[in-house]
């Protein structure tokens, strides 16, 4: 954002509130499949930013739902379903039941489990309809299935009513080591070559989760350019030549978003600065942060070039002494009715906090399209009603 786009923002809407910048999301994608080999699909994981989804729909190749909310948003986002894969460790049956009717519009479903794979074909003889899968790989955690699980699917599935595309493989997210997605690389290698030689099966697609890291706080040392060129070529080195699509979510996402929060009061507590915003650890979220000791990537508005600088202590008004974004910052002649801007807000943070305690109202989230328009995507919501109990007699 621009001095004068932050002026308009500020001029109309009320902190606190989400920015997500359009045309740096659509930069975004453009440069991630810039520095990717061209052969290989982007997926973009809608649970990293719901908002963003109708304006990457030419970019991104596919996306990723894992729950009928998501999928809803999708379909009024008019995303073409055929671009759809139907993820989640939980698949509601009536649901999919629902999905299984006109699965021929969604591009595939994953499956996390045997009784996951039993239902989905158990769905579609139901409705003479063939499921198209992708099965899940756990990574030694609660997600997926083990080799074993998914080599008893292979060595005997009703081809019939199933397709079976291809593997997914998804370890965690913010992977700066790229020691370890080479080692989960070569694994996948080996474990597609081993259902070749031991069943025929040959595998179309290999869905990779690969959790590229973002950038969000002063201290990290992380040589982007360096990290995808070293990844593409770990890809490229894939004996195994399936169609990859990657999965990506907040490396997308994040760098389109700023959260604004206005400084509300200013205070001395022995010895220690505090200003109190009207925002907090409801609205922001950055994985990584401890005890706010980092300092995530802001800025301020107005920006002075004089006055003293002081260090301060950034607190949320949560009324909980966990609610503190940042500690010792140092601001010029900070005061309140400022409005501090944190960056790289793009991705989970609308989502991840703890939208509902002390009962304060949702954000407002405003765009700013390609053209530089800036619009109103949410009015701010009030929560209240959510959290008082509303008795009825019987």
């Amino acid at each position: 954002m621009n001095e004068k786009q932050i002026e308009t923002i500020l001029r109309h809407y009320s902190t606190p509130l989400y920015v997500f910048d359009i045309k740096t999301l659509k930069n975004r994608v453009n440069y991630l499949k810039n520095k990717l080999p061209c052969d290989v699909s982007i997926c973009y994981a809608i649970k990293a930013n719901t908002f963003i989804v109708k304006d990457i729909c030419d970019y991104a190749d596919k996306f990723e739902v894992c729950s009928p909310g998501e999928l809803m948003i999708c379909i009024e986002n008019g995303i073409d379903p055929k671009k759809i894969v139907v993820s989640g460790v939980y698949k509601d049956e009536c649901f999919f039941e629902k999905m299984i009717d006109f699965y021929n519009e969604v591009n595939c479903f994953t499956v996390e489990s045997l009784s996951q794979y039993e239902m989905l074909v158990r769905l579609a003889r139901k409705h003479s309809k063939k499921a198209r899968l992708l099965l899940r790989l756990t990574s030694g955690n609660q997600f997926g299935m083990d080799e074993k699980n998914i080599k008893q699917i292979i060595s005997g599935y009703d081809k019939d009513f199933v397709s079976v595309a291809g593997i997914q493989f998804y370890s965690a997210t913010q992977k700066t080591s790229l020691k370890k997605i080479k080692r989960e690389i070569e694994y996948i290698d080996s474990f597609l070559s081993d259902l070749k030689s031991e069943y025929g099966f040959v595998s179309q697609e290999f869905e990779y989760g690969p959790g590229f890291p973002v950038s969000y706080f002063d201290t990290d040392d992380f040589d982007e350019e360096e990290y995808l060129s070293t990844f593409s070529e770990l890809l490229a080195s894939i004996r195994f030549k399936a169609k990859i699509t990657l999965e990506i979510g907040r490396s997308i996402a994040a760098p389109c978003g700023n959260y604004l929060t206005s400084v509300v009061d200013t205070k001395s507590n022995k010895e220690q600065n505090y200003a109190i915003v009207d925002g907090g650890l409801n609205h922001i979220t950055y994985f990584g942060q401890s005890m706010a000791m980092k300092h995530p990537y802001h800025g301020i508005y107005p920006n002075r070039s004089g006055g003293e600088t002081r260090n301060w202590n950034i607190c949320g008004s949560l009324c909980t002494a966990n609610d503190i974004l940042m500690k010792n910052t140092p601001f010029r002649d900070l005061k309140a009715g400022d409005v501090i801007i944190f960056e790289n807000t793009g991705a989970y943070c609308m989502t991840e906090g703890i939208s509902l305690f002390l009962s304060r109202a949702l954000p407002q989230v405003v765009l700013i399209d390609e053209k530089d328009n800036i619009v109103s995507a949410r009015q701010p919501v009030s929560t209240y009603k959510l959290n008082k109990v509303k008795r009825e007699e019987k």
